[in-house]
């Protein structure tokens, strides 16, 4: 299997019609953020399926797909990415974690950044230095923002809040709606966890909040306590 052969396979399962709802999904045209992106119309799961079966593909061919204007041959690499580093030895992951450092600029939509992020940067960085995602969550780019919070899912999973929280922080002012809804995201999941660390965090921030950051970070609140949340009543 080839590089190739991946993209034959790619524009094989390709659906104008379903390319045209995605273009819109993604927002991609002039001004939005996903302005430029091109689609073949391919679901997910087919893409998931195309990437085990071009697993074997080296840094430079997924170099070239991530270098593509098309989402899916970014997106396919992605998933391909995830799946080496996964399999792969200490000195191996080291590689492909810089790998995909040195092209975060181009993991450039959300779905992008959230079925990566956090299975690349953020199971890298549980146990090393995590002042890259800081420096991303104060980057003018918008997706290494998304990367800086998103890639925390992976340390709130092991029970630790302490970076999710102080990039929530950092994050809290911003003024995109993507960033809103990935901080409350992971806000949530740091509930789910434990209730009581995310009501601290909430208890001094919560009306000054974004709507949206608001909304999903207490989305599993019982509804008595989320309407007191939302009518500033806490």
């Amino acid at each position: 299997m080839n590089l190739k052969e991946l993209k034959r396979a790619i524009r094989a399962n390709a659906n104008k019609d379903h390319a045209k709802t995605m273009q819109w999904f993604f927002k991609t045209g002039k001004g939005e953020y996903g302005e430029g992106d091109k689609f073949f119309g391919i679901k997910v799961p087919v893409q998931r399926k195309i990437a085990k079966q071009f697993g074997e593909l080296n840094l430079d061919d997924l170099q070239t797909l991530l270098n593509s204007k098309i989402h899916e041959e970014r997106l396919i690499s992605l998933l391909i990415l995830v799946d080496k580093y996964d399999k792969a030895d200490e000195k191996v992951k080291e590689k492909i974690y810089r790998f995909y450092k040195n092209n975060s600029r181009k993991i450039n939509n959300w779905d992008l950044v959230d079925l990566s992020a956090p299975k690349i940067i953020g199971t890298h960085l549980l146990n090393r230095d995590r002042k890259i995602l800081y420096k991303y969550a104060y980057s003018h780019n918008l997706w290494q923002k998304r990367i800086s919070i998103i890639s925390t899912y992976s340390f709130i999973k092991n029970h630790d809040f302490t970076t999710t929280l102080e990039i929530s922080d950092i994050l809290m002012n911003d003024d995109h709606d993507l960033i809103h809804k990935a901080v409350g995201w992971m806000l949530r999941e740091v509930g789910k966890q434990e209730m009581e660390a995310l009501e601290k965090f909430l208890k001094t921030r919560y009306n000054k909040m974004p709507r949206t950051m608001l909304r999903y970070s207490i989305e599993k609140f019982p509804e008595k306590k989320r309407k007191k949340y939302l009518m500033g009543k806490i």
